[in-house]
């Protein structure tokens, strides 16, 4: 999207390798194998339980001159998350939580980029999970841009998003004997995400 500023310090290997381009504009695949979509939720109230979605695809127009020109996409397989426990997650693919059966796809679309820093840019758009579509807004930083060894201009973004389940139907809980409830209605979905500028 815009420019950032190039990392401070030594001009080690690593520095080198990522140093920021002056103009990221054009066409991005998300680059799977190094990208994470994490998801974290309190559980019982006492400890945090965090996963990660395995499959999914996204896209990117980045507009350098003109962020609001820019948009995003991504679809992600339901059925993928993991959170290092069979049980769980099978609990989480059913009826319960995701229904994946009935709806295989979490969607996301932006509607609207803006540039808010020099690296940090919020993109508002329409989630989709279990069939229900809200309007969200993530905040992304731009982390980097580097050519790397195979020729490929790739691009760095973080970003989280704070969401309430409930707001998409995702209500299941149960109740602690000693008050409060075993899943918080509150999650939260972290973005680390690396894409490729199509050729």
């Amino acid at each position: 999207m815009g420019k950032h500023r190039a990392r401070e310090g030594g001009a080690s290997d690593f520095d080198a390798a990522t140093s920021a381009l002056p103009d990221v504009t054009g066409d991005y695949t998300v680059d799977v194998a190094h990208t994470r979509i994490g998801v974290r939720a309190r559980h019982a109230m006492v400890t945090t339980v965090r996963g990660a979605f395995t499959a999914f695809t996204g896209a990117a127009h980045l507009n350098a001159a003109q962020p609001s020109a820019s948009r995003v996409s991504l679809r992600i397989d339901a059925a993928s998350i993991d959170t290092g426990n069979a049980d769980r997650d099978a609990h989480l693919r059913s009826a319960d939580f995701f229904d994946v059966a009935t709806y295989p796809e979490i969607v996301f679309t932006s509607t609207g980029v803006e540039q808010v820093e020099d690296d940090v840019y919020r993109v508002t758009g329409n989630l989709t999970i279990r069939g229900a579509t809200q309007q969200v807004a993530v905040g992304f930083t731009l982390t980097g841009s580097a050519l790397d060894p195979f020729g490929n201009l790739r691009v760095g973004f973080e970003g989280a998003l704070a969401l309430r389940r409930s707001e998409w139907e995702l209500t299941w809980n149960a109740a602690l004997e000693t008050g409060g409830v075993l899943v918080s209605d509150k999650i939260q979905i972290e973005f680390d995400v690396s894409a490729i500028r199509d050729a």
